[in-house]
């Protein structure tokens, strides 16, 4: 008690402070004003605050993130729509690409406060984000193409040029997402809709790209930074980087050393036998070493090589009632046995470019290294069913390991820029190894009563492929666009099933294979050289695979049930206008689109066992809008907006899904809302931001669904406050994420309901105060 009251004190105490702060800008500002209003706008002053994302939003770092105090200010000066993305695989203004590409500045991330995946997704309206019970462990959607997290995914992940994770269910498929600390990026790219032409397999419903800084081969430079926090209900907060570059020979040769260790102090409690404080809190540690060698101007190779550790203490799940109410208090859950979660990733890459004059080759081999384990506590719902067959135990916690490695090839020849013709081909190779053991473990009296049953799954994943697109620019006004993707896979898979619950050990063997194509077009028209409308229709697609098998409790024998399942398919069309008015003044980007999802891959009831299958079709309607208005250098407004009208055409019985369900995790509205002030400080520069964003309601699953009843998810809204100060050495931030504490739910797990347990849901973070300093040199 003594404790809470001693953080609850210390954070009333910074919460104080940081009023008076406030109060102290809004001296200066209206001081600074009436100068600011007699000002011309610059092209792009005044950036939005890093929680409300927009179309292009500055990455605010050079390119080669040196992350200097005065770099972060010139590179701020950039409008909505003007920064470079690679999102069509070469580097080009986000306005001229004929598609949703919103951009995340990792140096503003870093500002804010925000440390994981669920943080730098929080501010994009349009974009799902299931934690998945915390850090490493979640699942990506956009656009509302989404119907659970146990399948294969529907966003691809990148970083740079390398696509990372599996693209299998046994290799944690959508349930693993690629949760990196910021380390070392320049920014965050979020391409919306299907990129299965130039990014393949699984991303069809967008893709979220890490895009890390390079090594300078000119200048010796770093940089130090560290963040302190303190989270209501919860414990203390901090994170640590370091950055060097080295360069080894002039215009030849550098490296670039990053480093972090980000700890999370936790702020979930547990009642039961396992009863503790903070039990989610969770420790980080991620290294990265990039090579950058150009022997001439043509060629260059870059060898990079990523390290990073995931340990979790327990889960962030709290328990909820089917009535929407906390089952034991608010944030706390029931735990009879602790809930560890260890992540190590390792992924290497290098990349060859070769520049021809009329085309430039890139040869990006990739090998990536993922191991999970999680242990989860089934006492309150299975203990009472194996007392029922005359079996008595204290816990049930069955432990899930994952092992994949994964290696890509990928060769591709990119034409110049800025001619009537354009293209992009490319040949690309994946291979994928898995394995997965599930150990479901009993203890009596502090006893172990050994593996009740054990599930080994092993497989295989193997993918070649071949693609290309073509621009026509046949004024300087038109361009026309077409692509095609053809993709053949093949899989192989055996599960092994023992255990005392499994009288005979069993094995069966499972294979699949498909060839899928996926087809782009596009056409834009520049009304002005700062704006234009373009028409979109892309297709994309998600590979089938094997089904696993359960034990049938009646024979003892494994049950075949729906031995493989196909891909599902979906076609999306698509226009928007983007733009940069009024001497950049205002920019604004909007787009509409309508999906048609086919054959969607979820879990049904197949002979009594739940398995993947092919169930239902879907449309999803949307409009999504974001744009900045500078009314003078110092000050801006953004804002952003996602509207989903996402719901099945066609019902799935197996689910238990009807015709008119929505579908689940994908809210009808979103939106966030902000407010940038840049003044002077003494002799320095301080910006000061607020931000409010909104989620709508959200069904956790299908509306007739009787494995994973339905829940609903109530709309919540978030208030972010921001103060930063350019000083002469260093950059200070000040940040207040959830202002008014207000309680809100990520996503739920209703699995677990129909026996007997409570609704496990994701919670957003409570009211977390802090400081972040970062200092070049």
């Amino acid at each position: 008690m003594a404790s809470t009251k001693g953080r609850v004190a210390a954070e009333s105490t910074i919460f104080r402070r940081t009023l008076v702060a406030v109060t102290v800008m809004r001296m200066f500002l209206a001081a600074s004003d009436a100068c600011a209003q007699a000002e011309p706008a610059q092209p792009g002053a005044g950036t939005p605050p890093p929680a409300v994302a927009a179309e292009g939003a500055a990455s605010g770092a050079d390119r080669d993130g040196r992350g200097s105090a005065k770099g972060r200010a010139s590179s701020a000066a950039i409008t909505l729509n003007s920064v470079e993305v690679t999102a069509n695989r070469r580097r080009e203004p986000a306005r001229e690409v004929p598609m949703k590409v919103d951009t995340l500045s990792s140096d503003a991330l870093q500002k804010s406060g925000a440390t994981k995946l669920s943080d730098y997704l929080s501010t994009q309206p349009g974009v799902g984000f299931d934690s998945g019970g915390g850090p490493g462990q979640g699942t990506i959607s956009m656009r509302g193409v989404t119907a659970g997290k146990d399948v294969g995914p529907t966003v691809g992940v990148y970083v740079d040029d390398t696509p990372l994770g599996s693209n299998t269910v046994s290799g944690g498929g959508a349930a693993l997402a690629l949760d990196m600390g910021l380390l070392d990026l320049n920014h965050i790219e979020i391409l919306f809709g299907p990129q299965g032409t130039l990014y393949g397999a699984g991303a069809m419903g967008g893709l979220l790209k890490y895009v890390t800084n390079q090594p300078d081969t000119e200048s010796f430079f770093g940089n130090v930074g560290t963040t302190f926090s303190s989270t209501w209900h919860g414990g203390l907060n901090n994170t640590t980087n370091v950055v060097l570059n080295v360069p080894l020979k002039s215009d030849v040769a550098a490296l670039r050393i990053a480093a972090f260790n980000n700890h999370d102090g936790g702020y979930v409690d547990a009642t039961g036998a396992a009863a503790g404080t903070r039990i989610n809190r969770s420790d980080t540690t991620g290294v990265r070493a990039s090579l950058l060698v150009t022997p001439t101007r043509k060629l260059t190779f870059r060898f990079t090589a990523t390290i990073q550790n995931i340990n979790s203490n327990g889960q962030n799940y709290v328990d909820y009632g089917m009535d929407g109410r906390p089952a034991y208090g608010a944030l706390t859950k029931l735990q009879d046995a602790q809930e560890p979660y260890h992540q190590s990733n390792q992924f290497y890459t290098a990349n060859a470019e070769y520049d021809f004059g009329w085309a430039r080759l890139n040869a990006i081999s990739a090998y990536q290294s993922l191991r999970t384990s999680t242990t989860l506590d089934f006492t309150p719902f299975y203990a009472p069913i194996l007392a029922a067959g005359g079996l008595d135990v204290s816990t049930v916690t069955p432990n899930s390991s994952v092992g994949t490695n994964k290696v890509t090839q990928e060769l591709r020849l990119t034409s110049p820029g800025n001619r009537t013709l354009e293209w992009v081909a490319g040949l690309y190779y994946d291979h994928e190894h898995s394995n997965t053991l599930q150990t479901y473990r009993a203890t009596a009296g502090g006893r172990s009563l050994g593996d009740l049953e054990k599930l080994g799954y092993t497989g295989s994943y193997q993918e070649l492929a071949a693609y290309g697109d073509v621009t026509y620019n046949p004024t300087s006004r038109i361009a026309l666009t077409a692509g095609m993707r053809i993709a053949h896979n093949s899989q192989d898979y055996r599960q092994e099933t023992s255990g005392l619950l499994v009288p005979t050990p069993l094995s069966a063997p499972g294979a699949s294979s498909d060839t899928s194509k996926t087809y782009m077009f596009t056409a834009s028209y520049k009304l002005t050289p700062k704006s234009n409308v373009y028409a979109r229709v892309a297709s994309g697609y998600r590979p089938g695979g094997p089904n696993s098998m359960a034990v049938s409790a009646v024979t003892g024998q494994l049950i075949a049930g729906n031995p493989t399942y196909k891909p599902d398919t979906l076609w999306n069309y698509e226009i928007g206008y983007k733009a940069d008015l009024l001497d950049n003044r205002v920019s604004v980007a909007l787009s509409a689109y309508d999906i048609e999802w086919h054959d969607i891959q979820q879990y049904g009831a197949v002979d009594g066992v739940a398995q993947l299958v092919n169930a239902g079709n879907a449309r999803i309607k949307g409009f999504e809008a974001s744009g900045v208005v500078r009314p003078t250098s110092a000050l801006s407004f953004n804002a952003s907006l996602a509207a989903i009208d996402a719901y099945l055409t066609e019902g799935a019985p197996s689910v238990g899904a009807r015709a008119g369900d929505r579908l689940p995790n994908t809210a009808k509205f979103a939106a966030s809302v902000g407010a940038s002030w840049r003044f002077p400080l003494g002799p320095w520069s301080a910006t000061a931001s607020a931000a409010e964003r909104f989620v709508g309601e959200r069904h956790a699953s299908f509306a007739g669904a009787t494995g994973s009843p339905d829940f609903i998810l109530p709309s919540y809204a978030v208030t972010d406050l921001q103060l930063g100060v350019d000083l002469r050495y260093a950059s200070l931030s000040f940040f207040v994420r959830n202002l008014f504490n207000r309680e809100g739910l990520l996503s739920a797990n209703t699995s677990y309901v129909p026996l007997g347990g409570n609704v496990w849901a994701s919670v957003i973070q409570p009211r977390t105060i802090g400081v972040q300093l970062s200092a070049p040199f």
